[in-house]
């Protein structure tokens, strides 16, 4: 019986699949003359930050309604700065902070 639930179990997560990526995230991984002119962690990089904005800007959206944000979405919104902020590093010491669009 045990070998019925682990199959039916592996068939169920065959099928949920994953989240979607930020729009942002999967227009970063599409940019092939990053892949062919700049480090791989820079690339990297660039598509931490973009997908981290994303999700910044939507908690903060979300706070601008009004509405007291959850101690998860705090913290989340805490996480993307981080996220964003560890990225811009990166880029600094790379010399490519143009490719998040700061001068």
């Amino acid at each position: 019986m045990a070998t019925t639930d682990l199959t039916s179990a592996l068939e169920r997560a065959d099928h949920a699949g994953t989240a979607p990526l930020p729009p942002a995230a999967v227009e970063a991984m599409h940019r092939p003359e990053l892949a062919l002119t700049v480090p791989a962690e820079v690339v990297a990089a660039v598509t931490v930050h973009e997908s981290a904005a994303v999700r910044a800007a939507e908690l903060a959206a979300k706070a601008a309604t009004g509405v007291d944000l959850p101690a998860l979405d705090i913290r989340a919104w805490e996480f993307a700065e981080e996220l964003m902020a560890g990225a811009r590093a990166t880029l600094a010491a790379a010399g490519r902070l143009d490719l998040i669009g700061v001068a």
